[in-house]
């Protein structure tokens, strides 16, 4: 089984029924919609049949925040050359070429100073204001070939909208009764921002993951993390807001800030850049990947490579290799030694009890050397957080819930198991077995740990370990 998680996006390369069927064939976890491109009804309508083709899966829909987009340079790339000079206008609904580039955004043109930097999509092309306005000019000092809607990533004095933005509200109020499991908070600078969007979004079945790409956001992560569901370290604009020999420490850091409060953590952007037009990725990103994997990260994520790409099927499997060969050099007694029984959530007397009974599972499994670890759970947390030990044996959750399901497509090591919610933790042991049994990865004489909630503790409270030996 491979346990970390594979992201893929889906657009105009891949949203077709039958790439879409093929993904899910080669190992994708989750699909991700960006609302940030076209217009909502068609937006709700690809999530529509998102659902519908990959029911199992879990999707994730990505809202853009205050991020700043480019008018469209269409579906063939355009080059921007080094000391090019180009003219910004603002607009939208507009095409932008290689001498005129149209910023979707009104006043924040005539903002600009002379000598601020503009960088476009992931920061590999950039320019130089030269003279600020209503039609600013500007020099390539980076040059590169772009394509599509790229954001624009300006000064951070600029972009002072709070969460949710007005786009992001017309976008929550679409998707309030439709079915997905996760919603990308684009430019979280702080807790308040996900408690807004939270309050906006109004569901409790929804995980909320914020996106870590300003240096406010690193500043504040620990407080982000406590009232985020999950994390992405984008590293797109995190790479062109931060120095950019900072992004592979602050990597590291957000993934293992992440993994101790029990979220779920995606390492996303340029992943596998190359494969959008080649066969075979560059050494330096299957390393990159290879990192990504032995970092901890619970998912790995491919933006361009699967919307925009030549073959989105060929790169999520080369993507499954990489990572499944990975796993195989990752140290895991060594990550739960050194991780330590560490706070999952806000310090709630049910947070507590999870976080102790799941550290004593995890000992309990590694010095019995369990074939497996069994969660029993509504929410997902109790999966959740044994999730964070990465113990090398599976994790099996038995949920009521097939929404709780799906969600767990998004955290390491876990298989998803749907069962009916009226079963005591005697009968919820005797499933577990039975499908242990059936799937091979248990036999007659095998040590298996479970954890439940006992009728005593509550429904809402992981508080029982056991240890049974398969009959």
């Amino acid at each position: 089984m491979r346990r970390t998680r594979i992201v893929a996006t889906i657009g105009p390369a891949s949203e077709s029924d039958e790439v879409l069927l093929d993904l899910v064939k080669a190992g994708v976890d989750v699909f991700r919609l960006s609302f940030a491109h076209g217009d909502i009804p068609s937006g709700v309508a690809r999530l529509r049949r998102v659902r519908a083709l990959a029911p199992d899966l879990a999707i994730m829909v990505d809202i853009p925040g205050p991020k700043i987009r480019a008018g469209s340079f269409g579906t063939t790339p355009v080059t921007l050359t080094v000391g090019d000079h180009i003219e910004l206008t603002e607009g939208f609904d507009k095409t932008s070429t290689a001498s005129n580039i149209v910023v979707e955004r009104l006043h924040v043109l005539a903002q600009l100073q002379v000598g601020d930097k503009i960088h476009i999509g992931d920061g590999g092309v950039s320019l130089l204001v030269e003279q600020p306005g209503p039609k600013a000019k500007a020099m390539v000092t980076s040059g590169g070939t772009v394509m599509g809607k790229p954001g624009l990533s300006l000064p951070s004095s600029l972009v002072n909208d709070r969460l949710p933005t007005d786009d992001d509200r017309e976008r929550l109020e679409a998707l309030r009764t439709e079915s997905f499991e996760i919603l990308a908070v684009s430019f979280v600078r702080s807790a308040f921002d996900m408690v807004s969007v939270r309050t906006a979004l109004s569901r409790d079945d929804v995980m909320l993951m914020a996106k870590i790409e300003t240096g406010e956001g690193v500043e504040n992560l620990d407080e982000i993390i406590a009232v985020s569901d999950a994390i992405m370290v984008a590293r797109g604009d995190l790479g062109v807001r931060m120095p950019i020999e900072e992004v592979p420490h602050l990597q590291k850091e957000i993934v293992r800030h992440g993994v101790r409060y029990a979220r779920p953590v995606v390492v996303a952007t340029q992943m596998l850049e190359s494969m959008t037009h080649s066969q075979v990725p560059t050494r330096a990103e299957v390393t990159d990947v290879a990192n990504a994997v032995l970092d901890g990260a619970s998912a790995v994520m491919l933006s361009g490579e699967t919307a925009i790409g030549d073959d989105p099927v060929a790169t999520v499997t080369t993507m499954d290799r990489i990572v499944r060969r990975a796993e195989e050099y990752f140290d895991y007694e060594g990550w739960g030694a050194s991780l330590g029984v560490q706070q999952i959530g806000a310090g709630t007397r049910s947070t507590r009890i999870t976080a102790a009974i799941t550290g004593a599972a995890w000992r309990a499994a590694m010095e019995e050397k369990a074939v497996a670890i069994v969660a029993c759970t509504r929410s997902g947390m109790t999966a959740r957080a044994i999730s964070r030990f990465r113990p090398p044996m599976p994790i099996v959750a038995i949920t009521p819930s097939d929404a709780t399901a799906r969600q767990l497509r998004s955290s390491w090591g876990v298989e998803e198991i749907y069962v009916s919610p009226a079963q005591d933790i005697d009968e919820l042991c005797e499933v577990a077995i039975t499908r242990l049994k059936r799937s091979g990865t248990a036999k007659s004489g095998d040590p298996i740990v479970i954890m439940a909630g006992s009728a005593s503790g509550g429904a809402q409270i992981t508080d029982t370990v056991r240890m049974l030996i398969v009959p």
